[in-house]
């Protein structure tokens, strides 16, 4: 089935009340319920077809099926409370359909069907790395996140930092990211009525201007051990790039690590020392061929092919010599002119230049077959000059 969603940038109360209970419904199981979204266009319609779910999704599970004839009213009037305190407490409640729902996490095969956010920063800006680790970070580890921070400022100021608000590697990246100026959201694992370890209130509360928490979770839910794990994919899927700084042997953080490799992003970490217990994960996930070596952020920001500062201030100068490329369509051009403003999402190429997605990803081809784009991690675009 296709649809048409130009309807859905104006998602309506109803919208969110009915995404909030589907989500309830089928919150174990997250890769079914993106999927019956995709084919379905909307909670709505799921809700219209929530008797007969196969005549939407021929090969829905009986699992999914039963689920779904499960209690919508009941789930309505929980949701109905959620929305209620989330407007109180001036929290988002974002769906896939919104244009403010992280764009990167559109690709993953189990996106949540609802977020809520508080805060300040852009979910979708244009650079965005995930910064993760033990909770028993070395002086080692704090040096190198807190190197990998500075020298990110300098090289891309516009990089939004996410991590887990753990103890560790994950606090002390948060806190850098605040020192050097730059944005910084924590995914949680479990509702934003509570901040999990208490310790990191004021951390919280510092992010919530500097940046923003988001969760899967609604209001009351605790953070117990499977949360935790299954948070990762949230983190692993708002970054174009997961750094893995100190991890044990079996570290949670591996589990970011490899759902960060699942949805097809890049995965990078520090070495350690053989033997050093703190980074014998890392050491691991870079002989097997799991995660790219690296040393600073210099090697995250060539990987990516990310323009750095000094890259777009030779540019600016160099503007009036810009190549014109002569023999582009009118359409290649419009989209090699937004390219010039620096890497943009496919999504944004879309509603910038107002041509459909399939136009857009033809004509992003062609120009790649060309070699003047370059496609990067998460949907992103990179003109080469």
């Amino acid at each position: 089935m296709t649809h048409n969603h130009s309807h859905t940038n104006t998602v309506t109360d109803e919208d969110r009340l009915l995404a909030l209970a589907f989500q309830r419904l089928t919150f174990s199981m997250p890769a079914a319920a993106a999927e019956l979204l995709k084919a379905a266009g909307t909670a709505a319609d799921i809700y219209a077809n929530r008797q007969n779910v196969r005549d939407v999704m021929p090969e829905a599970s009986a699992t999914l099926c039963d689920a779904l004839r499960g209690s919508w009213d009941e789930q309505r009037r929980q949701a109905a409370v959620e929305l209620e305190w989330c407007a109180e407490k001036r929290i988002e409640v974002l769906l896939p359909a919104d244009p403010r729902y992280p764009q990167r996490l559109q690709g993953c095969q189990d996106k949540p069907m609802a977020l809520f956010y508080r805060g300040t920063s852009m979910l979708n800006a244009p650079h965005v790395i995930a910064i993760v680790g033990t909770r028993d970070a070395t002086p080692y580890g704090g040096d190198m996140v807190h190197r990998l921070v500075t020298e990110l400022r300098e090289l891309v100021p516009d990089t939004l930092i996410v991590s887990g608000l753990a103890y560790g590697i994950d606090a002390c990246a948060h806190r850098e990211a605040i020192g050097n100026g730059l944005p910084t959201i924590g995914v949680l694992a479990h509702g934003l009525d509570t901040i999990y370890p208490a310790a990191h209130r004021p951390l919280a509360r510092e992010m919530l201007s500097a940046g923003g928490l988001i969760t899967e979770y609604t209001f009351k839910t605790r953070g117990d051990r499977a949360n935790f794990i299954r948070r990762n994919r949230i983190i692993a899927g708002l970054a174009d790039y997961t750094v893995v700084v100190e991890s044990r042997f079996r570290g949670g953080s591996l589990s970011t690590a490899r759902m960060a490799s699942d949805y097809g992003r890049d995965v990078v970490a520090f070495p350690g020392r053989v033997g050093d217990a703190m980074s014998e994960g890392c050491n691991m996930l870079i002989r097997d061929d799991k995660a790219r070596l690296v040393t600073c952020a210099a090697d995250i920001v060539d990987g990516l092919g990310w323009q750095t500062v000094r890259e777009k201030e030779k540019k600016k100068r160099k503007g009036v010599e810009l190549p014109l490329f002569p023999n582009l369509s009118s359409e290649q051009q419009a989209i090699v002119t937004l390219l010039r403003e620096g890497d943009q999402h496919h999504d944004v190429i879309c509603a910038e230049s107002g041509m459909s997605p399939g136009d857009v990803a033809a004509l992003l081809f062609e120009l790649e077959m060309q070699g003047l784009v370059k496609p990067c991690a998460g949907g992103m675009y990179h003109l080469r000059t």
